[in-house]
């Protein structure tokens, strides 16, 4: 939406969202106009839940029809995820021009769905061409990486850490990962003192570790309010897999090891990290193989030999894409012309 108004800032814009999750608050509360959706995502599990599901996603066309009527955009863009279903498939059947990016590896339930109704259709990732109609889908890599290279990087000092000693940035997500969490805590003291660590716990946990007692080299805190900040200026990050978080990493090339959480669809995570790795441009360990021996192990490598972090850097530039903002706006801006 920013690169957007920068361009043509005479731009109104509507955001069609959930009615119960945060974007409802957070949205509105950036002076963009909200509508919201009643709906749930499928259950793959419990199938006669689905019945309730189906006839809320009825509803939801009805009144998405009823929102794009009243506002009549040129365009609607879908970025995944189960509310975007209704409203891509809405302006579809009222005849006005679609765009919708995959940031995954494996297509999500809702964009495999909208291949067919969408006009257009962009992915983050160079397997995922396959995945849908050819005279559709364009590689435009994903836009967090483009703001990832402009935002200003933090300052050690900020965090109380040193200038003189390599950064270990360590952050499962914004919420954090009580499993994940929880192991690397029955080891924080077992770091080397060689570098530092920045925990980043997730808000939820933070209660249950800040009264730990670590070495010097152990820093904790809850959450960390536009993580990129102090990823540019680490050496090496321990996170899961996220489409987002794997675009930042690319776009300010910093090795990573990887460890995707289990517990999302199509276990898109595990996906997503099998291309850096398969690229030589990443490191992973799943989340049952984590054990104190093979995380230290794998940041000893990446600190301690110069080739291997060398060649890992290499090859993140390698597979990075460059300009995805640009990239999808001339699409957009094509299909309203």
């Amino acid at each position: 939406m920013e690169k957007i108004k920068k361009e043509d800032k005479n731009t109104e814009v509507l955001y069609i969202g959930t009615y119960n999750r945060m974007e409802s608050e957070l949205i509105p509360s950036m002076g963009i106009n909200y509508k919201s959706l009643k709906i749930i995502g499928f259950n793959r599990k419990k199938i006669l839940s689905n019945f309730k599901t189906l006839n809320l996603f009825l509803k939801a066309i009805k009144q998405a029809k009823k929102y794009l009527l009243e506002f009549k955009p040129d365009i609607v863009i879908g970025c995944g995820g189960y509310v975007t279903a209704p409203v891509i498939y809405a302006a579809n059947k009222l005849g006005i021009k679609t765009f919708i990016h995959e940031q995954n590896s494996v297509v999500g339930m809702s964009n495999k769905f909208l291949s067919r109704y969408a006009t257009k259709i962009g992915v983050s990732f160079k397997d995922t061409l396959n995945d849908f109609p050819k005279d559709k889908v364009v590689l435009t890599g994903n836009p967090c990486g483009d703001h990832a290279t402009k935002v200003k990087g933090a300052s050690k000092k900020e965090f109380g850490l040193s200038d003189k000693k390599k950064l270990v940035l360590i952050a499962m997500g914004s919420l954090g990962s009580r499993t994940v969490n929880d192991k690397i805590v029955s080891y924080l003291n077992d770091f080397d003192d060689a570098y530092e660590v920045l925990f980043v716990t997730g808000k939820a946990y933070y209660d249950k570790v800040k009264n730990l007692k670590t070495k010097a080299n152990i820093k904790i805190v809850p959450y960390i309010n536009e993580l990129v900040r102090v990823l540019k200026i680490t050496d090496v990050f321990v996170t899961r897999a996220g489409a987002s978080s794997i675009s930042e990493i690319e776009a300010l090339k910093v090795p990573a090891i990887f460890i995707p959480s289990p517990y999302v669809p199509n276990n898109h995570q595990y996906k997503n990290a099998s291309v850096l790795v398969q690229n030589g441009a990443g490191i992973m360990i799943e989340e049952k193989d984590l054990s104190k021996e093979k995380l230290l192990h794998e940041i000893d490598v990446l600190l301690n030999d110069k080739d291997k972090y060398n060649e890992i850097v290499k090859n993140l530039n390698k597979i990075k894409i460059d300009n995805s903002l640009d990239k999808i706006y001339e699409i957009i801006e094509n299909l309203v012309k």
